[in-house]
């Protein structure tokens, strides 16, 4: 009788031992599952958001590319030696847009520099873009932007030399699913990149009649940073879970 009772507890130990095994392995497998959903689609919107030119945007009325003046900014924007402030007063006259590794104006497909064109209401515009070069990325940033003799803007040159360190680890992390340092790396990226537009604007009012606001580059990376921290948590929760179950089941066995 003692035997059979012994033997009982034990089945029902064991029956409850693979219920709530079953139990776990659920929860660490839906854990598991989301987590990779989750980093899968915080890579691609980063992926997208590093990719594309939207990060900032300036609205401006439609300029006439027929002048002297607008053939010497166009030239000065593609030029290797253009200035801060240079390329950012045709941001502003040009319906400018920045990314990360590009500074884009929307001019006339077809431009007219010595007759100027017949005045039509609507005429096709198309977008050019230059790519900022390694030395631009880390050039010092004057408190006159443009002035080179009014001295360095530490503040500035520190949240865009951050920026860009951000800017090239997120690349190099973009191919993996390192979801906790994409995190870190996103929000860090976001927050220089607020603070430097903040403050640029502060020394270089925008035009009358011109207007500025964060584009949906900007707001992928905005996104993707929860995701990615939702997804370093489920990860870590399923880690701990999955540990936590191989003890106890050590610890079963032993017993």
């Amino acid at each position: 009788y003692a035997g059979d009772r012994l033997e009982n507890k034990t089945s029902v130990s064991v029956a409850s031992w693979s219920s709530l095994n079953a139990r776990m392995d659920n929860r660490f497998a839906t854990a598991f599952v989301i987590a990779c959903v989750l980093s899968l689609i915080s890579t691609i919107y980063m992926a997208a958001s590093i990719g594309t030119d939207f990060w900032y945007e300036y609205r401006s009325p439609v300029q006439e590319n027929s002048s002297d003046l607008n053939k010497s900014i166009w030239d000065e924007f593609i030029s290797d030696e253009a200035d801060e402030k240079t390329y950012n007063d045709a941001l502003f006259r040009y319906n400018g847009t920045v990314g990360l590794w590009r500074r884009c104006i929307t001019i006339s497909k077809n431009m007219h520099w010595y007759s100027p064109p017949e005045r039509t209401e609507s005429f096709d515009v198309v977008t050019k873009c230059v790519s900022f070069t390694l030395t631009e990325q880390f050039m010092e940033k004057f408190v006159d932007p443009g002035n080179h003799n009014s001295g360095i803007d530490l503040l500035r040159t520190c949240f865009a030399i951050i920026l860009t360190f951000y800017v090239h680890v997120l690349t190099a992390l973009s191919h993996c699913l390192k979801s906790s340092l994409l995190c870190l790396c996103t929000l860090g990226s976001v927050s220089c990149y607020v603070a430097g537009i903040e403050l640029l604007h502060q020394k270089l009012e925008l035009p009358e009649n011109v207007s500025g606001e964060f584009g949906w580059s900007f707001c992928l990376a905005c996104v993707s940073a929860p995701l990615q921290f939702m997804a370093s948590a489920l990860f870590i929760w399923a880690a701990h879970t999955n540990r936590k179950e191989y003890t106890l089941m050590k610890a079963y066995r032993v017993a």
